[in-house]
């Protein structure tokens, strides 16, 4: 496991596929400039400084999770927020890895 590993960065594209195919929601948290550069179909934009205080709207989706962003390091800060909330996330690294 390396170091990024450990704090919630990088992705494993086995486990991605796998919880994209139990339906999980896109949660993409790059800035609202970088979502309109490009995202993936149907993906959620809540960019990572809301994150924390969306919560509440995350876990009423009642879906686990893919966390995207430009390359997986703040998807693996808003995985961090999310677990400690209780939900079912994992991340996906770049936002092209779902697309």
């Amino acid at each position: 496991m390396g170091l990024f590993n450990f704090f919630g960065g990088g992705s494993n594209t086995e486990t991605v596929k796998e919880y994209l195919e139990k339906g999980a929601v896109i949660l993409d948290v790059r800035t609202s400039a970088e979502w309109a550069e490009g995202h993936a179909k149907g993906s959620k934009l809540i960019t990572l400084n809301e994150v924390q205080q969306n919560i509440d709207k995350i876990k009423s989706w009642n879906k686990p999770v893919v966390v995207v962003c430009r390359s997986g390091g703040r998807a693996g800060s808003a995985i961090s927020y999310l677990k400690n909330a209780g939900i079912d996330a994992v991340n996906g690294g770049a936002w092209q890895n779902v697309a």
